[in-house]
């Protein structure tokens, strides 16, 4: 289904489980909105997966189908928003993933939903997953507080980033949030999973290129963008080409398919 006045992603790269085997290389694969599978060398995780149960109509397909996954070493959760802690797909995978991550909040969510015993984080804190050192980074996305639909005063350690070092380079997810002072005192990451919408409870359009010319030489995975059909809502229709005249080394910019697969590597400028 097309949106009207909407960027899309080239068509979706299906993939089964062929994209959980072990290799020599670390592969991302973006799955839409801003899920994503990382397989670093035969470790797999799913980073905010949201593979069905969307609440709108979908721009794409989604590349894979949560029967399709044979084993995940661990699922990461950055908050509990629907496009990104999904319950019918957490419930498929559970059977076959080792390990939950989150804050601690998504984490009580997780035992309260499917009684597994997701581990609950504090912001900063540092876990391993086999070789993979994640540490979570900070996020500012509480939006909930402005509107009357929950019963709870969310807080800012209800939702994070995480910071993911594997053999072959880094990869920064920095989730929902707008634009904090010290995203922009990071470490050099080798690729950013990278939110530009232009949207108040976002990073906004501005800050965004601000936030990708900090680090101008890490490849920015696109994400948050051409999933959801919803051209008058800024959250989700953020377009690309508004991108490439603005950011430094425009090269960079990874138009990926959901689904298609992305080789982290690891810069020797950075």
């Amino acid at each position: 289904m097309t949106g009207e006045k909407q960027a899309t992603p080239p068509k979706t790269v299906f993939f089964h489980q062929e994209a959980f085997q072990t290799s020599e290389h670390t592969y991302i694969r973006w799955l839409g909105n801003s899920g994503i599978l990382l397989n670093s060398r035969g470790t797999c995780l799913l980073v905010d997966p949201v593979l069905e149960g969307f609440d709108m109509s979908l721009l794409i397909d989604m590349p894979l189908k949560a029967e399709d996954v044979p084993h995940l070493e661990a699922i990461l959760i950055t908050h509990s928003d629907n496009d990104h802690y999904s319950l019918p797909t957490i419930k498929k995978l559970a059977p076959v993933t080792t390990s939950f991550h989150g804050p601690k909040y998504v984490a009580h969510l997780m035992k309260e939903h499917f009684g597994v015993e997701a581990i609950g984080h504090d912001i900063y804190d540092t876990f391993y997953v086999n070789d993979l050192k994640i540490s979570l980074t900070k996020a500012n996305h509480l939006w909930q507080n402005e509107t009357t639909k929950f019963d709870r005063m969310f807080k800012t350690e209800d939702y994070c980033g995480f910071w993911i070092e594997t053999t072959d380079g880094t990869l920064w997810i920095p989730g929902d949030s707008r634009l904090l002072a010290e995203q922009l005192e990071m470490p050099k990451p080798d690729a950013i999973l990278f939110d530009f919408s232009d949207n108040e409870w976002h990073i906004g359009f501005e800050n965004a290129i601000k936030l990708a010319n900090t680090y101008p030489n890490a490849d920015l995975i696109l994400s948050h963008w051409g999933t959801v059909d919803a051209p008058h809502m800024n959250v989700f229709n953020g377009n690309p080409a508004d991108l490439s005249d603005r950011i430094i080394n425009p090269e960079r910019i990874q138009l990926l398919a959901a689904g298609e697969a992305f080789e982290l590597k690891r810069k020797t400028s950075s």
